[in-house]
């Protein structure tokens, strides 16, 4: 293989720098601070909005680390790793939303059904 052809073999994949790691650690730090924050100073209303912005923050800091330290994009090894992680993430969707569907749909039809009178007079 020719000097000209190893150069363009480096040339396609993303460089790291120590500018990008220390980046990287400082989007970490905020978003892992600011969840904390709203759980210890109970900034929001309502657990259910905090839990929500909480997953929000955990999503934006999961995209933080493939992009700066696993160095994930478009261009690095022809595409082939962002549609792998494509893929991956509608495996995990399938997987969740399946589990969660036929659990909702085994505690509906599985669970026993009381009678009023048996009801009232439990404690």
């Amino acid at each position: 293989m020719s000097a000209e052809q190893a150069s363009h073999h480096d040339d396609l994949g993303y460089h790291a720098t120590t500018q990008g790691y220390v980046i990287g650690f400082l989007l970490s730090v905020v978003l892992t601070a600011i969840p904390f924050w709203l759980v210890m100073g109970q900034v929001l209303p309502s657990p259910r909005m905090t839990a929500f912005v909480i997953l929000a923050f955990a999503a934006v800091q999961m995209v933080v680390h493939m992009v700066y330290f696993l160095h994930m994009n478009a261009k690095v090894e022809g595409g082939w790793s962002m549609l792998a992680l494509l893929f991956t993430v509608a495996l995990v969707v399938i997987m969740l939303a399946g589990s969660i569907w036929v659990m909702y749909h085994l505690n509906t039809n599985m669970m026993p059904v009381l009678d009023p009178q048996t009801a009232r007079n439990m404690p």
